[in-house]
Formats: C-alpha cells, structure tokens, sequence
C-alpha cells in the first residue's frame, strides 16, 4: 500500500457540490471555525449575497458570509477536498480536482456507491483518497437553503486500490475530529471495501423502490409486503458481498438497518427528488456497479437486476 499523506492538525476545506450534503457538512465545518471554500455554480449568486441557510433537527443556523466561487481555478488549493456530487457529474472531476488538492492534501468522497473511488484515484492518486460514508437525512430547499432532517453519522474508511483494509489512519483521525466537534458523529472503519457494501444494505432497497412507487421510506415500511421486499433486497446485498468481496455482513446489521428506517422521519431519499425534479439518478453506481460485480462473480441477484431495468426504463442515467 503506498504511504498515505498527513495533514495538518487544522486542515483547510474546500467543498465541490455545495448541495443537501455539501452544504450540510461544509457548513458545520465553517460554524466550527474551520476554513472552507466552496464551489457553488448554479447558486452562486443567492449564496454569494445571502450565505447558508441551515435548518437542522440540531439547532438551526445561518452563515451569513461563506467563501463561494463559480470557478475551480479562483479557489485556494486546500488539504482536504470534499467531493458531494452526485456521481452523475463525476465527469467533471478530472478538470475540478487538480486545481484545489495540496500537493500532501487529500480527497474526501462523500457519496454513494461502489467503486466510485477509483476514478478519484485515477486523477489524484491512490494515496491522496479517502470516502466517508453519510448516514444523513438531508434535503436541499432552495438555494444556499438546506433542510436537515435526521441523523448525520459518517464513516470515514481509506481508500486501496486492491480493496484491502487500510486501517484507521492519522488523517481519518484528524478529519474525523473536526466532524466531531462540528456536531456529527463519526465511525472510524478499517476497511472500506465493507463500508461500501454495508451502505449499499439501504441505499439500494429505499432508494430504488421510493422512486418506482413513488413514495417515502415510512410508506415501505408500514407495507408488510413493500417491508418483505426491502428486507428481500438487503438480503440481496448481503449474499453478494460475501460472494463478490469474502466480505461477511451479519444478520444484526440488516436488523439494524430495518429498526433504523422504522425510526426514522418520514424521508425521500436523494435519489426520489432527483427523480421528481427530473435530475439524472444515480443508477449506474447504486445499483449498475454492484449488480456488475455479482454478475462477474456468479451470484445471482433477480431483485437487483429488475430494479436496475425498471429504474432504466422511466428515464434515468
């Protein structure tokens, strides 16, 4: 594995999608006192004069005066670049990344998804990347105006090219403290081939069948047959990542994921307003990645494969 970079004790942000999850974590970042610049392209203006808005289950707050810029090539490099788009417009990172990571800094991928991190590691190098995994029930509103719900765990876990656990590492400790302090829980996971699969235990369920049904994540759950077939699906993602990755997801988990939907808020996850707002959705690496993977390993998943076309077939990318 090569040497991973260090970073400073009080590290400088920069933020690329400045949306429900961006905007959130960067936020509570800069009312942490922390630096942070952020890359906001539609919203710039709105931002640029009214700040952030940040309305959250956690206290509510403004941010009146925030570093924003239309352009990549006007922003400072930081050491730690936090990536929030949606994986749709990973395309655009080979030009958004170079520009802003230190020369010893690191990427921060905060989104979802399965092997998303090798392009990452495409453009800046293996060393220079780490994910965090987002346990967070947040809506964009409007712009520079973000509704957080519920939750806002991450699970920090670095990156390998060849999926083997890289331990919990200095920088993981270091950013997890400033996410700490700034008011959001954070897990530290030795091995994020695991982390991924472990994600994908909900994502794929309540992301795919809110869309196809049209509906939120409390209506599955009080359906006995909608609950069986999300129970069904995780199942799924269970039996493939034993099988795709020798990576063993236990029975108390997906009970844990099942208890987690049944307390929590009634929500439509991102990929539900994408899909009203007539955005692109995150097909390809929810559920085209995983469904890949399972396929070249022999592991049968019917469920997956026919969420996968029907999500194809109204429209999505």
């Amino acid at each position: 594995m090569p040497a991973l970079h260090d970073i400073p004790a009080e590290p400088t942000y920069a933020v690329i999608g400045t949306g429900a999850v961006g905007a959130f974590y960067g936020g509570c970042l800069q009312k942490l006192n922390r630096t942070v610049h952020f890359l906001c392209r539609s919203d710039y203006h709105h931002v640029k004069q009214h700040g952030l808005r940040i309305d959250s289950v956690n206290g509510d707050f403004t941010l009146p005066r925030v570093n924003v810029y239309p352009d990549v090539n006007n922003m400072p490099g930081c050491d730690v670049v936090i990536v929030a788009l949606k994986t749709t417009h990973n395309h655009l990172l080979a030009k958004l990344l170079p520009p802003l990571v230190k020369d010893e800094g690191v990427v921060l991928v905060l989104q979802n998804g399965l092997g998303i991190e090798r392009q990452v590691a495409g453009i800046v190098g293996d060393a220079r990347v780490m994910s965090g995994l987002c346990f967070l029930c947040s809506n964009k509103l409007g712009p520079g105006h973000i509704h957080h719900l519920d939750y806002g765990r991450v699970e920090f876990a670095d990156y390998t090219a060849d999926g083997s656990p890289a331990g919990i590492t200095p920088r993981m400790r270091t950013i997890a403290d400033d996410f700490e302090q700034a008011g959001n829980p954070v897990v530290l996971n030795e091995d994020l081939t695991l982390a991924r699969w472990k994600k994908l235990v909900w994502n794929i369920p309540f992301n795919g069948l809110t869309v196809l049904l049209n509906t939120d994540t409390a209506a599955i759950m009080a359906d006995p047959t909608l609950r069986a077939e999300a129970h069904a699906l995780m199942l799924e993602v269970q039996r493939a990542a034993k099988t795709c990755a020798s990576r063993i997801i236990e029975d108390n988990f997906v009970q844990m994921m099942l208890d987690w939907t049944d307390e929590m808020e009634p929500y439509q996850p991102s990929m539900k307003l994408d899909h009203d707002a007539g955005r692109a959705l995150e097909v390809e690496a929810i559920f085209g990645a995983p469904l890949r993977a399972a396929t070249e390993a022999g592991c049968d998943m019917p469920k997956l494969k026919l969420i996968y076309k029907r999500l194809i077939a109204v429209g999505a990318h």
